[in-house]
């Protein structure tokens, strides 16, 4: 009874494999022409709409950097759109396909998640714009110029072009000090005047000095500040602003300016005060002050002897 009941199983089982005329082959190839031209079609249409976002993008003069990963984003997404509808169409349970995608992307996420979030931050640094290509920053304590500004990465150049790639996640995370963000900076030149000279001609000189200058700018106008009355003098600051661009070489003007005029108007800039203590010792290491005391007292001399009756 048992073999007959296999039997009987097995034939039904080949008779439904083999039972190639219940098929509807119209019906199968009309879905397998319709899911090849949804994928024809949704392959041309992402193409084409990925290309109107990054011109409508450039338009609105976006950079072309996030215009660029903005629409490749979106044409990978429209692809997966494309995808899951000509499986669906063909038959192919979509609700498996989404659990199995699903998976894949929270196992690439996790393997790839130092690399995400430098694509996160580096899409925030393109549209929060806190520096831009050329700007003169300093960027977790290293200072360059910005050459290009990358979705996972920033490039920088230092003064002596030395190249340094920072990740966007570390930028995102450290302070950040542009030095060209504005169009106008300020020039501290600090210095000490002698008690004996006078300060108040010294400021004179000092904002004679600044106005002379032509890269100094008017508004504002320059100031000099008592700081502090130090041990060597009296402890100045010259403030005089100028266009960022001429900041270098106004200052270097103006310092230079500084020390000829103070000494032609009889006045110098005395150095700051230094104490100097000499030690003396013998060629084995020996204090010379212990080799002398030993000395005297060895004489009898530092011994206090009774005065006479």
């Amino acid at each position: 009874m048992i073999a007959q009941a296999v039997q009987k199983n097995a034939a039904s089982a080949g008779h439904r494999a083999l039972d190639f005329d219940s098929i509807d082959w119209l019906a199968l190839l009309t879905n397998w022409v319709v899911a090849a031209l949804i994928v024809l079609i949704g392959f041309w249409l992402a193409k084409w709409i990925s290309r109107a976002i990054e011109r409508a993008l450039t338009r609105a003069h976006v950079e072309t950097t996030l215009s660029g990963f903005l629409r490749n984003v979106s044409y990978a997404a429209m692809m997966v759109v494309v995808f899951i509808a000509a499986l669906q169409k063909i038959g192919v349970p979509t609700t498996s396909v989404l659990a199995v995608v699903g998976a894949a992307g929270l196992a690439v996420g996790l393997a790839l998640k130092d690399s995400l979030s430098n694509i996160a931050s580096g899409v925030m640094l393109i549209m929060l714009r806190p520096f831009r290509d050329g700007d003169s920053v300093q960027i977790a304590g290293l200072e360059g110029t910005v050459e290009e500004v990358r979705i996972f990465q920033t490039r920088m150049r230092t003064a002596d072009n030395r190249l340094i790639i920072l990740p966007n996640s570390m930028i995102t995370t450290a302070p950040i000090i542009n030095f060209t963000a504005k169009p106008q900076r300020r020039i501290d030149i600090p210095l000490t005047v002698r008690y004996q000279d006078d300060p108040a001609r010294a400021r004179e000189i000092l904002l004679a000095i600044a106005t002379a200058n032509p890269l100094v700018l008017k508004d504002p106008a320059p100031a000099v500040d008592i700081a502090r009355l130090s041990e060597g003098g009296v402890d100045m600051t010259l403030f005089a602003w100028a266009k960022t661009k001429d900041v270098g070489e106004a200052k270097n003007r103006i310092a230079e300016a500084v020390r000829s005029q103070l000494l032609s108007h009889g006045m110098s800039l005395p150095l700051p005060p230094r104490d100097l203590h000499v030690y003396h010792h013998n060629a084995d290491g020996t204090p010379l002050t212990e080799i002398v005391t030993r000395s005297v007292a060895d004489d009898g001399d530092a011994v206090s002897a009774k005065p006479p009756a």
